[in-house]
C-alpha cells in the first residue's frame, strides 16, 4: 500500500495539481488585495464609503436574536463580481502576452541546415567510402 501511494504522489499530475493548488493560493491572496486595497476604496469615493455589510434584520427580541444578515451576502456578491472582472483581466492580459510571443516565435524563421534527404545522402555517401 505505501508503494501505490509512493507511485501516486510520484506521477506528474498530482505534482502539477499541488503546484497549481499553492499558485492559486498566492494568487488569490494577490487579487484580494488588488480588490480590498486598491478597487474598493476607488469605488467608496463614489458611494461615499457605502457599505451593505451592516444591513439585516432582526428575527426575534433581545439580545441573542438572530440576524437574517442580507448585507454581507450583498457585500459578498458585490466583492465576487469584482475578483472576477480582476480575475478576467488578468487572464485575458496574460492570453494577450501569450499570443504576442507564439506569433513571434511563428515569424521567426526556422534553422537552416540540411534537410533530412540531404543528410541522408551524405549518410549513405561516407558508408560507400568506408
Amino acid at each position: 500500500m505505501l508503494k501505490e501511494f509512493r507511485q501516486f504522489v510520484a506521477r506528474g499530475n498530482v505534482m502539477d495539481m499541488a503546484v497549481g493548488i499553492i499558485i492559486g493560493a498566492a494568487f488569490t491572496a494577490i487579487v484580494t488585495s488588488v480588490v480590498e486595497d486598491l478597487i474598493n476604496p476607488i469605488i467608496s469615493l463614489f458611494t461615499g464609503g457605502l457599505d451593505f455589510s451592516g444591513l439585516g434584520v432582526r428575527l426575534g427580541e433581545g439580545e441573542g436574536a438572530a440576524v437574517f444578515g442580507y448585507g454581507n451576502f450583498i457585500m459578498a456578491l458585490i466583492n465576487f463580481l469584482i475578483i472576477a472582472w480582476v480575475v478576467f483581466l488578468l487572464v485575458k492580459g496574460v492570453n494577450r502576452i501569450k499570443d504576442a510571443v507564439m506569433k513571434a516565435e511563428e515569424a521567426a524563421p526556422a534553422p537552416s541546415g540540411p534537410t533530412e534527404i540531404e543528410l541522408l545522402t551524405e549518410i549513405r555517401d561516407a558508408l560507400k567510402k568506408g
